[in-house]
């Protein structure tokens, strides 16, 4: 068999797969583990000092610098004794007091929005941290004495997601709004390397990733997240968005239960939608009963509907467990339409048109 004829018979083999990602998004996503660890790492470099903050956390950023925020309160659940929230705008919410840690997070150190929270911050007397590769946020932040968690370079934004996330654990638990996570950062690493082996590209061709990249071709997710597993949905939408430039979006349980789910049937009838359920064992056995009967539901209309559950034992191992997988499905997508998971020109002509 040539090599073509071996990409056609198998279109996620290992070599089709690197075929397909020219621009290197899947060695990105197979380095999370090692991500983990560095971030952790970076953290402790960048002389945070611990300190009493009653307010507790805001992480400020956009897109995949400000998923981590939402990934850090999934993973603390109820062990959060502080408010730890993030703001995806150009300013801090008007009640945020000064007795707040603020953790500004902008791969680039360009983003506007974010560069806005940081003089908000400031402005209204609150403690600051950043998180970035450099920029404009680098340059304000050393000149104003505030301190910089510095990020490897070369990656995209959305890449480097669990460094914003190891950042917002650490920040909570220097604020006094968190316990330290240490141990289950160490420990999440080991479960990711285990993960990428039975999920990566080297995979066998019925691998829960590929089965399920191959499921969701041609059709347009809805990704439902309830409790541990809405930051998860958020990520699944954004990386089918990003990487396979693909319509995808996210829902959260049980609010859609008294509205979306009225949509499905017509709304099936109008495009080819399938319900994604993310599952995870802390959530409300009455969630978990929603799940069951919206994931019927979603059947009833004629839609595929797949149910996914979170491994691992801690919190955060269950929560990178999902974004681990929906990165992947997300890559395998594209390569499956042929189309570069890397670059993202939509995004970057409004910039431009912005400016």
């Amino acid at each position: 068999m040539s090599g073509e004829e071996a990409l056609r018979a198998d279109p996620l083999s290992a070599a089709a797969v690197e075929a397909g990602d020219p621009g290197g998004m899947l060695a990105d996503i197979l380095a999370q583990p090692h991500q983990l660890r560095d971030a952790l790492w970076r953290v402790q470099s960048a002389g945070i000092g611990s300190r009493d903050l009653p307010a507790g956390l805001v992480v400020c950023g956009m897109g995949g610098s400000a998923i981590g925020g939402d990934l850090a309160v999934a993973a603390l659940g109820d062990r959060a004794t502080r408010p730890i929230a993030t703001v995806r705008g150009y300013g801090l919410e008007s009640w945020t007091p000064p007795e707040s840690l603020v953790l500004c997070s902008s791969y680039s150190g360009d983003t506007e929005e974010t560069l806005a929270c940081f003089e908000a911050a400031g402005a209204a007397g609150a403690e600051r941290v950043v998180l970035t590769t450099g920029g404009q946020l680098a340059q304000a932040a050393r000149e104003e004495g505030v301190p910089v968690i510095g990020v490897p370079a070369g990656m995209q934004p959305r890449a480097a997601a669990l460094y914003t996330a190891v950042a917002a654990l650490e920040c909570a638990a220097l604020a006094g709004a968190a316990p330290s996570l240490h141990s289950e950062i160490d420990t999440a690493g080991g479960l990711l390397e285990r993960l990428v082996a039975e999920w990566g590209p080297d995979a066998q061709a019925e691998s829960h990733a590929k089965t399920l990249a191959r499921d969701l071709r041609d059709t347009i997710p809805v990704v439902h997240g309830a409790g541990p597993t809405a930051a998860a949905a958020r990520r699944w939408r954004t990386q089918i968005n990003e990487n396979a430039k693909a319509a995808a979006f996210a829902s959260e349980l049980p609010e859609a239960n008294h509205n979306e789910i009225c949509g499905w049937e017509r709304g099936r009838r109008a495009a080819p939608l399938a319900g994604v359920f993310l599952e995870d064992p802390d959530q409300h056995p009455r969630v978990r009963r929603r799940i069951e009967l919206t994931a019927a539901e979603v059947e009833r209309a004629g839609a595929p509907a797949f149910r996914v559950r979170a491994r691992g034992e801690s919190r955060l191992e269950r929560a990178l467990s999902l974004v681990l997988l929906g990165d992947l499905v997300s890559v395998y997508l594209a390569v499956l339409t042929g189309v570069d998971p890397t670059p993202v020109e939509p995004i970057q002509r409004f910039k431009a048109a912005l400016d």
